[in-house]
């Protein structure tokens, strides 16, 4: 490993030398184990701790196969998935891992007692398998999440579509939260060359998902004018909802819930914001009922701000505890594009407000590989902005992924991997001096 690092820290070491490099046969990685599914049996979510269930390893490494690409990882992420993996809620992954291996004989290396985790990486080409011609060992990458096959007719039109499609470090194993990962080559996309890596790896899967949840043709169809509500919207998902909505020409009403994050939100340019603490906004009456007066003041101050004018798109991700707010506050035909669920899986509303009004509620789910491009060229472009916050090294992954569970963290939360050190990685300085604050935007707060 030490030999891959120092030729991906020379900068200037060729393609040949990268492909004569020797691949180690093993390799360090962040695991969950198989054997351990059931060790927070009985406590509440909040209580379970990944510290605990998340380890760093040696572990072999994967064979390589048809359209596959081996990446020496510099530096990844933490997303709510990797949560979700490490306390095993609402299932444990190893479901997932059980039913690809029994897809072919090549998926079964992902069916293991333990579950290598991550969905967001930037690293260096070092391997590729038989038929990949676009990525060549050497080549400076970051890789979306999207895991596909397209065996089947239904993911050509849309790859999210395809029936064998999955999240990559989530629903299959070899993530991105180790030295090596394995990703199939259409994954691969461009390392943007102003940042660092830490900062390009961040990105990923929130760039991603938010680029189709608001702006694709898939998701909510964003034009120039557009109020868009975003919930959470200086975090790692709304921080770049809020780009997009900026840069989109749209107006975003920003719901945060301290004056640090409305100072966030104030810096990307945005000018409509609610701190939903200190209205002290009550959706819910009790754990069973909600509260639709306190719809109807939420919906009060939403149009204080617009001027008088109702929300065309809600972006929306907390989930149960919001989305009969989002429901209701949603000018007649307009949409509610949602993901995720944060706050919990089993949405209520008033359909009454929906179906009377004509209202649309639009599943969204990452991206494909071509909205992934997008939001990657982007960011590469100087126009979307990572919204990294702080870093730790992959042996502190418990942590970092400890940090997320109970939202003490704002923005992204990076992984150092092969990376010695933050701030390595930088190709374009000219492009980056442009861009310097709006980089470090999310940093240390």
């Amino acid at each position: 490993m030490q030999q891959i690092l120092d030729a991906i820290l020379a900068g200037d070491t060729s393609p040949e030398d990268f492909a004569n490099l020797e691949i180690p046969e093993s390799y360090r990685a962040a695991l969950v184990r198989k054997d351990e599914v059931d060790m927070f049996e009985g406590l509440e979510s909040r209580d379970k701790d990944p510290r605990k269930s998340l380890h760093v390893e040696e572990v072999p490494l994967p064979e390589l196969g048809p359209g596959e690409a081996l990446v020496a990882v510099m530096a990844s992420a933490i997303n709510y998935n990797t949560v979700w993996t490490s306390i095993f809620e609402p299932v444990s992954t190893f479901g997932f891992l059980e039913r690809y291996g029994r897809l072919s004989d090549l998926t079964k290396r992902h069916d293991l007692p333990y579950h290598v985790v991550g969905s967001d990486l930037a690293g260096v080409v070092l391997a590729t398998g038989p038929g990949v011609t676009k990525w060549k060992p050497g080549t400076e990458v970051v890789a979306h999440c999207l895991s596909v096959e397209l065996e089947d007719a239904d993911g050509h039109d849309d790859t999210m579509m395809d029936p064998q499609q999955r999240i990559w470090g989530f629903e299959t194993n070899f993530g991105g939260l180790a030295d090596i990962a394995l990703v199939k080559s259409n994954q691969l996309m461009p390392k943007p060359a102003h940042l660092t890596w830490e900062e390009a790896a961040s990105p990923g899967l929130v760039n991603c998902t938010a680029y189709r949840q608001l702006v694709s043709k898939n998701g909510g169809q964003m034009k120039q004018g557009d109020n868009v509500l975003i919930w959470g919207a200086s975090g790692g998902l709304g921080g770049f909802a809020t780009q997009y909505a900026l840069n989109g020409g749209a107006n975003p009403v920003c719901v945060v819930s301290s004056d640090d994050k409305a100072e966030i939100c104030r810096s990307m340019g945005a000018e409509m914001i609610i701190n939903r603490n200190a209205e002290d906004f009550r959706f819910w009456k009790d754990p069973q009922t909600q509260d639709p007066k306190e719809w109807k003041r939420f919906g009060a101050k939403i149009r204080e701000l617009t001027g008088g004018e109702d929300i065309d798109i809600v972006f929306e991700h907390p989930g149960r505890e919001t989305f009969g707010a989002s429901v209701y506050v949603t000018r007649k035909g307009g949409t509610i594009t949602t993901c995720a669920s944060t706050s919990g899986y089993m949405h209520e509303y008033d359909n009454r407000y929906l179906w009377m009004n004509l209202k649309r509620i639009v599943s969204s789910h990452f991206a494909n590989y071509r909205e992934s491009w997008e939001a990657n060229r982007l960011i590469a472009q100087g126009k979307i902005h990572p919204t990294l916050s702080g870093t730790y090294s992959l042996d502190e992954v418990g942590q970092a992924a400890l940090d997320v569970h109970r939202n003490a963290h704002q923005g992204k939360v990076g992984v150092l991997c092969l990376a010695p050190e933050e701030g390595l990685g930088v190709r374009n300085h000219e492009l980056r001096s442009q861009h310097e604050s709006a980089i470090n935007r999310f940093r240390n707060v």
